[in-house]
């Protein structure tokens, strides 16, 4: 954690089972060298030997895993203090990009009404080889209640105040919460592109089942359907059905793109 006279101004949660120790490392490495103070919360099983190695090697807190990634979100996030003014979470195999910290940062301090500050994303195989750039735009803040969502999670990064006025991630969904959390944050605050690629988000090839597709567009249409007026709600069959088959039709040329590469090397 950082010193009392280096306060950090960034809390970052990092949810993990401790199945993939060295994918952890390389995030929390990613962390550390960003170049700006940061706390880490690690949230996981206490039992895992390797946890308690990574958190005493990169100096972070240490939390038990209450269960279920939006609640260790929570509770990672609950841990932030006064001087925390922007939070965020990352999965144990994602990246931050150098510079990511200071892109984002710098972001919101220049936009004081902004509730988050969101770049491009890499899409990287198990062995960090790119497969895909996800290059969100300014507009992607428009299309976010009836398109797809184009704002990548990784990388992002959220300011404290909003996120305690809209009460965190909705523990009741299992995989669309970030989407539900962005659609919350968009009405106490602008969501602002910083024009870079901020993050890596690791994709495996044989990780998305149709199960998880499936229950990922279910969440996303609930949380976009609370997000829309009554009176909008009422057309959401115009676009449910297009925005589902692009959502299966990128996640299906990622995955492709995933296997051809494993299968080459």
């Amino acid at each position: 954690m950082a010193s009392p006279d280096t306060q950090a101004e960034v809390l970052l949660v990092v949810a993990t089972l401790g199945r993939r120790p060295e994918y952890l490392k390389e995030t929390l490495t990613s962390i550390r060298e960003q170049g700006v103070p940061v706390d880490i919360v690690i949230v996981a099983p206490l039992s895992e030997p390797s946890i308690k190695e990574a958190a005493q090697e990169f100096d972070t807190a240490l939390l038990p895993d209450p269960g279920s990634l939006p609640g260790a979100i929570n509770l990672g996030v609950n841990e932030s203090s006064q001087h925390h003014e922007f939070v965020n979470w990352l999965n144990d195999d994602d990246l931050l990009e150098p510079g990511s910290l200071k892109a984002t940062i710098a972001a919101l301090k220049a936009n004081p009404r902004a509730s988050v500050a969101f770049g491009a994303c890499r899409y990287i195989n198990e062995q960090g080889k790119e497969l895909w750039v996800s290059k969100a735009g300014p507009w992607a803040p428009r299309v976010l209640k009836w398109g797809p969502d184009l704002i990548p999670q990784p990388g992002m990064l959220v300011r404290a105040s909003a996120w305690r006025e809209v009460g965190g991630v909705d523990e009741s969904y299992k995989l669309a919460f970030d989407l539900d959390l962005l659609l919350k944050l968009q009405k106490v605050g602008r969501l602002i592109n910083v024009g870079q690629t901020v993050s890596s988000f690791r994709w495996h090839a044989d990780s998305l089942t149709v199960d998880d597709r499936t229950t990922n567009i279910k969440e996303s249409e609930r949380a976009k359907r609370a997000a829309l007026s009554p009176t909008a709600r009422k057309f959401t069959w115009v676009w449910e059905w297009p925005v589902r088959v692009a959502t299966r039709f990128a996640a299906n040329e990622v995955q492709r793109r995933a296997k051809k590469i494993s299968q080459a090397t």
